[in-house]
């Protein structure tokens, strides 16, 4: 694939997405389907969903032009996130259980393990148990990401630019497709999901991020060492990862559930702190290229994998225990400006 393809991937994709947003926000109006303001959620007013789906369409349309159907592992990964994408489009309509959702992931994960993308760390089915763990529990740390106007659309796009010049580093063009694909039609998103929010991916569109990225990084570690494989598999979900770290045990400690919605994640802190929500999603975005680059130097081994591997642990748990301190669950000095920010 040469830089001309790549451009004209990214381009089309970006541009199915950006135009495929307009008529589904009014279908979003008319049926109804719209996120509404609660105790929960911080944004103020109703705002329609379905802006998910023209990423899907975005990503989807495209990488199926250009490849086809003929790797089997990209196929499988699609299909997975495609599912993925119906299962919380469905939930956006109506919401279903936890354990629903956990279950459609599990069986959509499996289906990718099935097409021989997975961890290779002791062999044999422990494996394949252990890359359905992870790929479920980073698809729904996406989701969870999607809580504030630009977040997710920012750090998607980003992450999935520096992820497909990582596997074209690597020897994997198909995938360099798909992710340039999705981060075209995630950055065609974003001009509507940028504060104050016109329309929300929603569960379809975070969901579908969720499971295209952590298949991805899961495929290009496949084989690897280890320290290769913790590298490759914390870099590119870095943000996610430290977002629903410092969810779950700042919940924990007050005695919160875990599972419960609420503005208490990484970006709730950062307008705590004083950051608008346009530079909200700015920070993280930034945030997301620094691992992203971690991980295209380290395929081409400019940097050392457990050295890498070591600081990345490191950056996320010390982010974790910093983010901590600031107070989201005591009423704030000034109250927030009221803007689009979503749930968690």
């Amino acid at each position: 694939m040469n830089a001309a393809t790549a451009w004209s991937v990214g381009l089309a994709a970006f541009l199915i997405s950006v135009v495929a947003v307009v008529p589904l926000k009014r279908c979003a109006l008319r049926w109804g389907l719209t996120d509404h303001p609660s105790a929960n959620k911080a944004h103020a007013l109703p705002t329609p969903y379905l802006g998910g789906i023209a990423i899907m369409l975005g990503a989807l349309v495209t990488t199926i032009i250009v490849i086809g159907f003929t790797d089997q592992r990209i196929t499988a990964l699609l299909w997975a996130a495609g599912v993925m994408a119906l299962v919380g489009l469905i939930d956006d309509v109506r919401p279903l259980q936890p354990f629903t959702k956990l279950t459609a992931g599990t069986v959509a994960a499996s289906g990718v393990v099935s097409s021989e993308v997975h961890i290779t760390l002791f062999g044999g089915w422990l494996d394949g148990v252990l890359t359905v763990l992870w790929i479920v529990v980073v698809a729904n740390s996406f989701n969870l990401l999607d809580n504030m106007d630009g977040a997710l659309g920012a750090v998607a796009t980003v992450t999935a630019a520096f992820l497909a010049v990582t596997a074209f580093v690597s020897g994997e063009p198909s995938l360099a497709v798909l992710l340039l694909a999705l981060a075209g039609a995630s950055l065609g998103f974003l001009p509507h999901n940028w504060a104050p929010a016109k329309i929300f991916m929603g569960d379809s569109g975070s969901l579908f991020i969720g499971f295209v990225l952590a298949g991805s990084s899961v495929l290009l570690v496949s084989g690897k060492d280890p320290d290769t494989m913790v590298a490759g598999l914390l870099l590119p979900t870095f943000v996610a990862t430290v977002d629903t770290g410092v969810v779950f045990f700042s919940r924990l400690r007050v005695g919160r559930s875990p599972l419960l919605g609420g503005t208490d994640h990484v970006s709730h802190r950062l307008r705590r702190m004083g950051l608008r929500t346009r530079a909200v999603a700015v920070v993280l975005g930034l945030t997301a290229a620094v691992p992203g680059a971690c991980c295209l130097a380290m395929a081409l081994t400019w940097l050392s994998p457990p050295v890498t591997a070591m600081i990345a642990a490191g950056a996320a748990i010390l982010l974790i225990n910093l983010l901590q301190g600031v107070s989201v669950y005591a009423p704030a000095a000034q109250p927030m400006r009221a803007n689009r920010e979503r749930r968690g």
